[in-house]
C-alpha cells in the first residue's frame, strides 16, 4: 500500500539549472493522496517505439518454425530470447506500396521501402522538389498523444545522407530513403544522428548555442545545474521515490559521460582523418546503443512517447569488422543465395536485433508506474524489404515487443494469410497507443491476433 505522508508534486515536475531543464520519471508522489494507485496504475501511457532496419532479412532464419507459442527464438531472433515473452513475430505481411505501381515504376525499390514503411502510401516518383509519400504512424500518434509531452515525436538514426539530393535510385529523389517519419504527405521529418544534440533537445531549455557550448567545453555535468534542486526535492520523497530518482539521474549522467568521452575522442587533433560531428561515437554499436538509450530516457522522463529510429539507410555502405565482414552492407545484401554470403547476411542481421535486445533490456529494467517501460511499451521492429536479393517486399521481417500497457500477448508467432497488408499491424499499433484511426494506407483492418 503507498503511503500517503509525502507531499504530493505534480506529475509535469522539472529541475532547472542553467541552460538545463530536466522532467522526472513518474513517482508515487505524483499520484494524488486521495486517488487510488489501482486506478492510476490501470491507466499507463503507452510508449511507441518504431525501429526501421533495411535490406530485409534472411527469411529461412528469422522466421521461427513453430506458430502460436513459441517455445524458443528462431536464429536471426535468438539475441531476443531473454526477452521471448514480450515478443510477437508476425509473418506474411507485405508492403505492396513498396512495389512498382504502374509503368514507369520500376526500380526505386531501396527508395520506397523507407518511405513506405510506417504508412502504407506508394510515394510520387520524382527526383525533384515536388515529393510527396503519407503521413507515418507516428505522426499520427505524436499530432494526438504527443500534445501531452514536451516533444511530441523524436526522430533519431545513425546514418547521415541529408546532403544527398536529386535522384538517388532510378528516378526517386533521396528525400524517401533519408527519413522514415512524415508530418505531412510533403513533410518529411529529419532524423537526428547526433547524440549530443538529441541530449540537448530532451534536457536544453533554449539556452543559447554559446552558452551550451561553453557548458561542453567546462565538461559540466547537467546534473551539476541542477543538484541544489534535486536535494530539496529528495526531502519531499518517500524512500522508493528517493531510489528511482537517484537511478534516472544516474542513467542521465552515464548518457552524458559516454557523450562527452565521444567528444573527447572525435576532437583529438593528432588524429590525421576526417572531422567527425561533435558527440557521434566512432563505434556503431556504442553510437546505436547511445541513440536507444536516450529513447529510453525520453520514454521514462515522458519527454515524448513517440520515437523512430532508422538503425541504418538503405544502400547503406556501412562494413562489419566486428564480424569479420568486411563486405558493406548494401552489397552483402546481394547475396546471389551463395551459402557463404547468406551466411554474413544473417550475422548482420542477428547484429541488429541484438540491438533491439539492448532497447528491451533497458525498458525491461526501468520502473514506470506499477509496471516496467516494456510493460507500457510497444516496439515495432522490421524492414520494407524481404529478400533483398530480389528486392521483394512480401513476407517482410517484423516483430513487435512490449506490452502496450496490457494491450499486447507476447512469446507467439503469428502467420497470417500471405500478402496481408503490412498497414493492419500500423493500425494495429496505433490502436493500442490509444490512437484511433479507420485505416492507415493501404490497410484492410486491424489484425486481431497482435
Amino acid at each position: 500500500m503507498r503511503l500517503i505522508t509525502k507531499m504530493h508534486i505534480p506529475r509535469r515536475t522539472f529541475l532547472r539549472g542553467m541552460g538545463v531543464t530536466m522532467s522526472l520519471p513518474l513517482l508515487d508522489s505524483m499520484i494524488p493522496a486521495q486517488t487510488p494507485l489501482a486506478r492510476t496504475a490501470a491507466n499507463p501511457k503507452v510508449r511507441m517505439g518504431l525501429c526501421f532496419i533495411p535490406h530485409g532479412a534472411v527469411m529461412n532464419n528469422w522466421t521461427p518454425t513453430e506458430e502460436g507459442v513459441m517455445s524458443t527464438m528462431s536464429r536471426t531472433l535468438m539475441p531476443l530470447e531473454p526477452f521471448r515473452k514480450n515478443v510477437v513475430v508476425v509473418s506474411n505481411l507485405a508492403h505492396a506500396m513498396a512495389a512498382p505501381g504502374g509503368p514507369g515504376d520500376n526500380g526505386g525499390d531501396h527508395t520506397r521501402s523507407p518511405a513506405v514503411f510506417l504508412n502504407g502510401v506508394h510515394p510520387k516518383r520524382t527526383d525533384g522538389a515536388d515529393i510527396q509519400a503519407g503521413v507515418t504512424i507516428d505522426q499520427m500518434a505524436a499530432a494526438k498523444i504527443g500534445q501531452e509531452t514536451p516533444l511530441p515525436s523524436l526522430e533519431l538514426a545513425t546514418e547521415d545522407f541529408s546532403g544527398l539530393v536529386g535522384s538517388c535510385d532510378v528516378g526517386f529523389s533521396c528525400t524517401y530513403m533519408n527519413t522514415i517519419s512524415w508530418r505531412t504527405p510533403t513533410t518529411p521529418m529529419p532524423m537526428e544522428i547526433n547524440p549530443r544534440v538529441v541530449f540537448d533537445r530532451l534536457f536544453g531549455d533554449g539556452a543559447t548555442a554559446e552558452e551550451r557550448l561553453a557548458r561542453i567545453e567546462q565538461q559540466r555535468s547537467i546534473l551539476d545545474a541542477v543538484s541544489n534542486q534535486v536535494r530539496r526535492l529528495e526531502g519531499k520523497l518517500g524512500a522508493t521515490d528517493r531510489t528511482r530518482v537517484s537511478e534516472y539521474l544516474e542513467t542521465v549522467r552515464e548518457i552524458e559521460r559516454r557523450i562527452q568521452l565521444s567528444e573527447k575522442q572525435n576532437s583529438n587533433a593528432d588524429l590525421s582523418v576526417p572531422a567527425s560531428p561533435s558527440g557521434i561515437p566512432d563505434d556503431h554499436q556504442a553510437h546505436s546503443k547511445l541513440m536507444l538509450d536516450l529513447m529510453a530516457i525520453s520514454f521514462q522522463a515522458d519527454i515524448t512517447r513517440v520515437s523512430t529510429f532508422m538503425m541504418a539507410r538503405e544502400v547503406s555502405y556501412r562494413t562489419f569488422p566486428m564480424l569479420g565482414i568486411s563486405e558493406g552492407f548494401h552489397p552483402a545484401s546481394h547475396h546471389q543465395n551463395n551459402a557463404d554470403r547468406l551466411e554474413n547476411l544473417t550475422k548482420i542481421n542477428t547484429y541488429h536485433v541484438s540491438l533491439i535486445a539492448h532497447l528491451l533490456d533497458r525498458l525491461k529494467n526501468t520502473q514506470d508506474g506499477d509496471g516496467t517501460l516494456l510493460d507500457h511499451s510497444i516496439i515495432l521492429y522490421g524492414s520494407g524489404m524481404s529478400n533483398s536479393n530480389v528486392h521483394n517486399h512480401s513476407p517482410l521481417p517484423v516483430l513487435v515487443a512490449g506490452g502496450a500497457a496490457g494491450k499486447l500477448k507476447g512469446g507467439r508467432h503469428v502467420k497470417y494469410p500471405e500478402n496481408t497488408p503490412m498497414s493492419n499491424l500500423l493500425l494495429s499499433i496505433l490502436n493500442k497507443a490509444g490512437v484511433e484511426r479507420e485505416s492507415v494506407g493501404d490497410s484492410t483492418g486491424l489484425l486481431s491476433e497482435v
